[in-house]
């Protein structure tokens, strides 16, 4: 299958994880080409539930290489925190298993707390506070700090005077602290010793490899409908999350990006503000949300769910150039007694297949339902899709023919070995 690109498909939180963990197996590299630790990916390996925010998924296989990228955004206290956490249970990676891209921007105390202060006001848009979207702000009106500047103390200070100079104003005004460069550069200092062994040019890096014929996953996060430029804006996330972002985020050329992995769950979930067409509310929202444990990795925020979404799922396959699903979760719905997918929104007299661009439209449409012939009893010792609910194969198919990708993949629960492949899609070499 050559190189891979696993992208969410929905609103984030749709499993990859677990996906890039599996595939991770026929790649030599992975590398995360977008966002900060707003991402929370959560991982079951040998019973134990790790979760990573920065770090790719492949970061617990021994042997890979996990690479940062240009595009990522990086938190140096958190990506140490994460780096601590890992080496308590003995997965921490060494100097040659991690690489850091010298062009990365930072995450500085200043961000999280602009992030926090305007969380708390108008224009609250429910992020994760972490400091992302002033970050990538930061970024785009060319004043932000890089990882390479942690290099240099005498340049880091002088680009830490002029950052603060612009944030502070800022904050007074949303009643935020001050922030000197007296405060930020000591342990700035710190975490760029710890750090050292891991910076380098990740893109010269990763076209060595590729023309020496290793192969590479990249490596999405949040999904599709909270991209900066194809989401449901303003309530997206800072940065592209579709595969056409991952050469610019990777630093190479989009014919190395390989097939194209969208990950769905059999529902929806989002978190933070913004319209959600097919959202259950009351007590199937809650019996839907306590059965998928949903609730956020970064954050733990209940998630809101709701039925499959196969207009926002079309839009997905389209601006994303998905070539592959995989649908997670579908476990979570065995038991459940109308089960329903939306097929189509109503909107001002008119049937839509996919959404309308503007989000206050969204939130107006009436999702068109079609039922599923429910089912129930475990399903997490399945391991031939034949032997799958009628129910659940009827989804599936219903999928495949409503959107025109193929499911390549369904996951059954948390641990690796509860999937089912399909149509020749391959998990290892």
């Amino acid at each position: 299958m050559g190189n891979l690109s696993v992208v969410g498909a929905q609103w984030g939180d749709e499993g990859k994880g677990k996906v890039v963990d599996l595939l991770t197996a026929r790649a030599d590299i992975v590398v995360r080409f977008a966002g900060g630790s707003n991402a929370g990916h959560t991982l079951v390996v040998d019973g134990k539930r790790i979760v990573v925010h920065l770090l790719p998924s492949g970061v617990v296989h021994r042997g890979k290489v996990c690479v940062l990228g240009d595009g990522v955004v990086v938190d140096p206290e958190g990506l140490l925190r994460e780096l601590s956490d890992l080496e308590a249970i003995g997965l921490r990676p060494e100097p040659a298993g991690l690489r850091l891209s010298a062009r990365a921007h930072l995450v500085l105390p200043y961000h999280r707390e602009l992030d926090r202060r305007r969380e708390g006001v108008s224009e609250a848009l429910g992020t994760t506070q972490r400091g992302i979207g002033p970050a990538y702000e930061d970024k785009m009106a060319r004043r932000g700090l890089r990882v390479c500047d942690l290099r240099v103390p005498e340049r880091l200070r002088a680009r830490l005077q002029a950052a603060v100079e612009q944030v502070n104003p800022q904050l007074e005004r949303l009643g935020g602290p001050r922030f000197t460069v007296d405060d930020l550069l000591p342990p700035l200092l710190d975490h760029a010793r710890q750090l050292e062994p891991f910076i380098e040019d990740t893109g010269a890096f990763l076209q060595r490899a590729l023309a020496a014929g290793q192969q590479v996953l990249f490596e999405g996060a949040q999904g599709v409908l909270l991209d900066i430029d194809h989401g449901t804006y303003p309530y997206v996330t800072s940065s592209t999350t579709l595969a056409g972002g991952a050469a610019a985020g990777a630093g190479v050329a989009p014919r190395d990006l390989g097939a194209v992995v969208g990950v769905a769950k059999a529902y929806v979930t989002r978190v933070g503000k913004g319209p959600f067409p097919t959202e259950l509310a009351g007590e199937e929202g809650a019996r839907l949300r306590q059965a998928g444990a949903e609730f956020g990795s970064t954050t733990g925020r209940p998630r809101r769910c709701g039925w499959l979404d196969l207009p926002q799922l079309r839009y997905a396959a389209r601006v994303g150039g998905l070539d592959w699903l995989a649908l997670t979760k579908a476990d979570v719905l065995s038991g459940i007694e109308q089960t329903k997918v939306c097929v189509a929104y109503r909107w001002r007299g008119k049937r839509l297949d996919t959404p309308p661009v503007d989000a206050e439209d969204l939130a107006q449409v009436e999702p068109v339902y079609e039922p599923l012939t429910a089912f129930s009893g475990s399903l997490r010792e399945v391991r031939d899709y034949e032997a799958l609910p009628a129910g659940l194969r009827e989804l599936v198919a219903l999928i495949e023919r409503e959107v025109g990708v193929r499911v390549g993949l369904v996951s059954l629960g948390p641990q690796r070995e509860q999937t089912i492949l399909r149509h020749g899609f391959q998990a290892a070499p």
